[in-house]
């Protein structure tokens, strides 16, 4: 590990925070510490951002990396990857513009759109704009999904059927963040595409996401609470869309600028894959979808893929 042997290195696994996807993020977090000890790391130690000796703490810890576990505000924003730069230790995953890129959907889709990656139809609204919904129906269709633009994990989210159902959901999403984004309801399989690697990256085997009785859409309850089968790998799509899903997956992450990792979340359609998000910081828990896909490919294990992660954030510091 660059300047320091495995067995003799400190890592800070960071997990937790005040952002609404703690608990999710103590999880990975959790998985994570097991995974970095398991691949040979000396001394690994899970660091909650929101305990109050936090930074002085990281300051003072002497760690030779942090590997970053954070879902949501202050994790996946570039908040938590700028003090890292400032205290001078490297981290894992995407840098700071990166981060909040992909964090912010509205720029996201500029970035997505730019770089010939298909998008859905949609609406930016900001806070004090004056709402029309005939207008935002005549963009985006009565059937559309209003969602916060930056949060994660499916919180602030309305799938809406109705006309009279949007500016209610609206108002929702605008308790969660001040720039709300409004789109067309794909019709299609939904699928995800985790990408991994450093100056070259690879495309993981595809994960579609099944269809709920009880949900409208892949929310937090069934994404972490609900025992079901909830999706599968590989993907049942054809062999034209999964090589193209797996193609723009690689170059979202790069329009992006992402590092190390990332997953985006695509619908085939008809006329192919639509790009819905990109994650900067995959779920690690025993039900996320990155660790099941590396799981699902003969040449990766989950323990040496953080601890390559690991590496590659310091091999990134020393450059």
């Amino acid at each position: 590990m660059g300047l320091v042997a495995r067995e003799d290195a400190r890592i800070a696994v960071l997990a937790g925070g005040s952002s609404s996807e703690r608990d999710i993020s103590l999880a990975s977090g959790g998985n994570v510490v097991a995974a970095l000890q398991e691949a040979g790391f000396g001394y690994v130690e899970l660091v909650d951002p929101a305990s109050d000796d936090f930074v002085h703490h990281l300051a003072d810890g002497s760690f030779d990396a942090a590997f970053i576990a954070m879902h949501g505000a202050g994790g996946e924003d570039g908040k938590i990857q700028s003090l890292l730069e400032y205290l001078g230790i490297p981290y894992t995953g995407s840098d700071v513009t990166a981060s909040a890129c992909a964090a912010d959907k509205d720029l996201s889709k500029l970035l997505y759109a730019r770089a010939g990656i298909p998008i859905a139809p949609g609406v930016t609204l900001k806070q004090g704009d004056t709402i029309d919904v005939d207008e935002i129906l005549s963009v985006v269709g009565e059937k559309c999904f209003v969602k916060p633009a930056v949060n994660g994990s499916s919180y602030g989210i309305t799938y809406v059927k109705r006309a009279e159902d949007l500016l209610p959901a609206i108002e929702y999403a605008f308790t969660f963040d001040t720039k709300v984004l409004v789109e067309r309801k794909v019709e299609g399989v939904e699928i995800t595409v985790g990408v991994y690697g450093g100056s070259s990256v690879e495309a993981l085997p595809i994960v579609e996401i099944l269809q709920q009785e009880d949900a409208e859409f892949f929310d937090l309850r069934v994404k972490y609470i609900s025992p079901d089968k909830i999706h599968r790998i590989p993907a049942q799509i054809s062999e034209a869309d999964y090589a193209r899903a797996q193609e723009l997956a690689c170059r979202a992450h790069r329009a992006l600028g992402c590092f190390g990792l990332s997953r985006s979340d695509f619908i085939v359609s008809a006329d192919g894959p639509v790009i819905l998000e990109t994650n900067t910081i995959p779920g690690m828990t025993d039900t996320s979808l990155f660790p099941d896909e590396i799981r699902h490919t003969d040449h990766l294990v989950f323990p040496e893929v953080c601890a390559s992660l690991v590496e590659m954030a310091v091999e990134r510091s020393e450059q």
